[in-house]
């Protein structure tokens, strides 16, 4: 594994913390003999982020409006001078001492994450029930165990996640959908537990983005599993038409429209479903050569 990285930054108003944690990912990483570079994307902060990280030594690219976490993480992805990244965000929640460990796990696999733990850490007892359901969600589509679906501290090659970049959301969905996305498809992705700090600054996350996560998750299910979706709503059609036929003939002679109406839906999702599962397998859903619009460069100032 080459000892070349790149740190990518997301940042949009965090000048309470992001010099310090440029500070602390640098010391640490030059600690353990890698070329780092270390590049925020500062997402149109209103604050003096942008010339707080360039003090700290890093290199800033910013977007002139926010865009969006996930637009951040594109433009650092796609402007990132080594193969080797990392993504860390800039509140100072993420311990930079569990990077280089993030690094060694991934001579043997695609993607490596900073899995949270949830005693003792600071996710807000309001968030876990939502994260609670989402993560079931989750395991259920991808059909296996996501430890952490959305960490913000993670470790990959640019190669695996560019060929996705397209596909991804601008917004705080980003992770989820690139974890997602990487259990559908059967890379290796590997967790290692990591303490969970308390943030500099204020939370970016409101209660309602739970619903935002539920449909992406959905939908990124039927992008990649697309029969995980479809077969259970399926059986729940069928299932009531069934039950509903034959309460109709316990006291009457004809079957009721309802009970009609929902085996046909049945019949259509089936349908409907498996056609999705011929594209999504044998047409192919992913372009990896869509990624250059991600350097636009009437939306960015470089320094």
């Amino acid at each position: 594994m080459s000892h070349t990285v790149t740190l990518v930054i997301p940042c949009y108003n965090e000048q309470a913390g992001i010099g310090q944690v440029i500070h602390e990912v640098a010391g640490v990483l030059a600690a353990h003999g890698y070329d780092a570079e270390v590049l925020v994307v500062d997402d149109g902060s209103t604050d003096h982020s942008a010339e707080t990280a360039r003090a700290a030594g890093a290199r800033v690219i910013r977007h002139r409006s926010n865009r969006g976490y996930g637009a951040a993480l594109k433009t650092g992805i796609a402007a990132a001078t080594h193969s080797n990244i990392v993504i860390m965000d800039g509140d100072g929640t993420y311990p930079a001492s569990a990077i280089p460990e993030l690094l060694k796990m991934l001579e043997s696999a695609d993607m490596t994450v900073g899995m949270r733990r949830l005693s003792g850490g600071n996710i807000p007892l309001i968030r876990r029930p939502a994260k609670w359901l989402l993560g079931r969600l989750a395991n259920y589509v991808v059909d296996g165990n996501i430890p952490d679906l959305n960490s913000g501290l993670r470790a990959f090659r640019k190669e695996v996640v560019q060929q996705y970049l397209h596909i991804l959301p601008n917004q705080f969905s980003f992770t989820t959908t690139i974890t997602l996305a990487l259990h559908c498809d059967k890379y290796a992705v590997r967790y290692l537990p990591i303490e969970y700090r308390t943030r500099k600054g204020k939370s970016k996350i409101v209660p309602w983005d739970a619903g935002s996560f539920l449909v992406l998750i959905l939908r990124t299910a039927a992008l990649f599993r697309p029969l995980r979706v479809f077969l259970p709503l399926c059986f729940v059609f069928l299932a009531y038409g069934i039950g509903k036929a034959f309460a109709d003939r316990t006291h009457q002679e004809f079957i009721s429209a309802t009970a009609i109406l929902s085996l046909v839906s049945a019949l259509m999702i089936l349908l409907i479903g498996m056609l999705a599962d011929v594209v999504v397998t044998r047409l192919g859903r992913l372009d990896i050569r869509a990624t250059s619009a991600y350097r636009d460069e009437d939306t960015l100032e470089h320094d």
